[in-house]
Parts: C-alpha cells; structure tokens; sequence
C-alpha cells in the first residue's frame, strides 16, 4: 500500500478494498440491468474515479452521461441549495438511470437530483453509491438500491473525494486531519 498522506489520520478503505467492492457493486448492477441498456450518470467531479471502475465492472451495455451539481459552495457543510453545473446531454425520457455518487451523506442534493430526473420522464431512477457516511441520529433522505460501504462520519478523502480539490488522486478513502479542514 502507498504511504499515508500526512494530512489523512487513518485509511478506511484499501485499494484492495475499494476494487472488491466495485466487483461486488458491478456484479449486482450487471444482474439488474443486463438487456436494459441503461444511462449511468455520474455525479462530477467526486464520482468520476468510480464512475470509470464501476463502469468496467458493469458486464452489459450501458450508456454514460454526466452532471455537475453544487449545493457545497466554498464550505464544508451542504447549503441546501442546489444548482445545476453541468446538466446531461443525454435524453433521458423512458430511460432507466442509474445515478453514480461518490459518499451520501444528508442525501438532500441527490434526493432533488431523483425528483429531477423522473420529472423528466426517465422510466426509473435508481442510485449506485460508492459510500454511505453513517450519521448518528440521521438517516439520509434517499435509500441507494446499491452501496458499496459506510463510512463513519468524518471528512472523507480519497479515491474522487476531496477538500479543496486536494486529495482526489489518493488510492484509498482516508478520514482527512480536522487540523487541515477547521
């Protein structure tokens, strides 16, 4: 395994963790969808890195599609605003897709995304996240068909997560230093 970065306090996921998961992941959704073609929409910029593992890992055809939201601001803590970046270029009225996210942590900007997109027309919306950060006390408001892990309720980084477009790159999901953040 690489070096721990100075600034990330523990790993939680390996790199050998992360590409089993995938797997698992991939499988799953390759059982649920094979014949269906659906349209996998990824979540920028977090969600790129296992957009393009998981989409390897999905054995049948599939399309790809991507948008940019922001409801983060220059914070650390959800606005509760969302704002659309960069929307889908794709038609998705009677289309099954299934939207890639990194971490879901309150679940209220994805929950606005699945109410945009069946107001759309798509014929379902289903969610493949990466991970679930568990909240004491919290449920998130939206249920992902596919989870890959939970994740405790730290600022996470690694793998597409970042602070401050930093850390993306890392090979693993690592709980980032408060020191570095506060």
């Amino acid at each position: 395994m690489e070096a721990l970065h100075p600034d990330v306090s523990e790993v939680v996921l390996s790199e050998q963790d992360i590409k089993d998961i995938v797997t698992r992941m991939g499988d799953a959704i390759t059982a649920d969808y094979k014949e269906r073609n659906p349209l996998v929409v990824a979540v920028l910029k977090g969600a790129v890195v296992f957009t393009a593992d998981i989409m390897r890992a999905i054995k049948c055809p599939i399309a790809v599609d991507f948008m940019a939201v922001s409801s983060y601001g220059d914070g650390v803590k959800s606005s509760g605003v969302v704002r659309i970046v960069k929307d889908l270029d794709t038609k998705i009225e009677g289309r099954d897709v299934l939207i890639v996210e990194d971490i879901l942590d309150s679940g209220l900007t994805l929950s606005y995304l699945i109410r945009m997109l069946e107001a759309r027309g798509a014929n379902s919306v289903k969610v493949a996240a990466f991970l679930v950060k568990d909240v004491e006390g919290k449920k998130p408001a939206v249920h992902p068909e596919y989870v890959g892990a939970h994740v405790p309720d730290e600022f996470i980084v690694g793998y597409g997560l970042d602070f401050a477009e930093r850390y993306r790159n890392l090979p693993y999901i690592g709980i980032l230093k408060p020191e570095v953040y506060s």
